[in-house]
């Protein structure tokens, strides 16, 4: 009887499990690297696979030894939570939702507890079955983990999204040189509002302008808490040294500004975008010119 089985007799179950992990620890990354959750991610060369394949292995015989191997917060998986945030990323970018994902490494559980079984060809059928318990449990931990990170790698890509669906839909515009615009559809969050206010004064500053037009008038309304982010906004251009232009205040906005009590008294308005621009051009000494029936004339 080979020495790790007679000493198999003497051993629990976890003990089991974690001298499994350290003998067969090559056998194991070998033929996870013939898995998907392996396979696919490193397609370049079989050998990261194998790497990555180690790496899990020893953070499992980490978990082991601890002596709690259903608890997926212990200090093992920390080694490669690293690694396994971007093998889900990678899997994630082809398309598989967090479920395939855990599918995926449950699939790995399999080759493992097969090589186990095989090691203890003869020991005790119970011991056996407390063995792969424990490995079964051990996987089902890793799996967790993986599904954790998943989750959290899905929440941080739909934090950047978000932020660049702002940004997307907050765009500056450039009006004349030293006029900047920013034409605001749809409705307004204190999130968005944010994202306005850094928008804004970065183009202030990119393009040096002296007038900066905030146009609301694809704006339905806005709450209490919008209303002061604008009036922040306006502040805070005027600090960059330029001179904010509100244009386009529906009758509703109006009303809200007004019951809530806020001081528009140095804030210039003006009833559109186009009377905003007119406003700052003024300002720079420049003039809209139109043709007439009788000949030019300016505005």
């Amino acid at each position: 009887m080979p020495e790790h089985e007679a000493a198999a007799e003497h051993r629990t179950p976890t003990e089991e499990v974690g001298a499994f992990l350290g003998r067969r620890r090559e056998q194991i990354a070998q033929r996870w690297a013939d898995e998907s959750f392996f396979r696919t991610v490193f397609t370049v060369s079989r050998d990261e696979a194998v790497d990555a394949g180690r790496a899990v292995v020893d953070a499992l015989a980490d978990v082991v030894r601890s002596g709690r191997v259903e608890n997926s917060d212990s200090s093992g998986f920390a080694a490669i939570r690293e690694q396994l945030s971007r093998m889900t990323s990678a899997r994630s970018r082809f398309g598989l939702s967090t479920a395939q994902v855990s599918g995926e490494v449950d699939a790995l559980r399999a080759p493992a507890v097969d090589l186990l079984v095989a090691d203890l060809a003869d020991a005790s059928p119970d011991h056996v079955r407390e063995c792969s318990s424990t490995l079964t449990v051990l996987m089902g931990t890793l799996r967790l983990v993986v599904t954790e990170t998943a989750l959290t790698e899905v929440q941080a890509l739909n934090d950047r999204q978000q932020l660049q669906l702002l940004e997307v839909a907050t765009p500056v515009i450039r009006l004349w040189d030293g006029i900047v615009a920013v034409p605001l559809i749809g409705t307004l969050d204190s999130a968005r509002s944010q994202v306005v206010m850094e928008t804004l004064l970065e183009a202030v500053v990119d393009q040096q302008a002296k007038y900066a037009i905030l146009d609301i008038t694809g704006v339905p309304t806005v709450d209490s808490l919008v209303a002061q982010h604008l009036m922040k906004t306006v502040a805070a251009v005027r600090l960059m040294g330029a001179e904010c232009v509100v244009s386009g205040i529906r009758p509703a906005i109006a009303q809200t500004i007004v019951h809530l009590g806020l001081d528009l008294g140095t804030v210039v308005t003006r009833a559109g975008l186009a009377d905003a621009l007119s406003y700052a051009l003024h300002g720079l000494g420049a003039d809209i010119v139109h043709s007439a029936a009788g000949g030019a004339g300016q505005r």
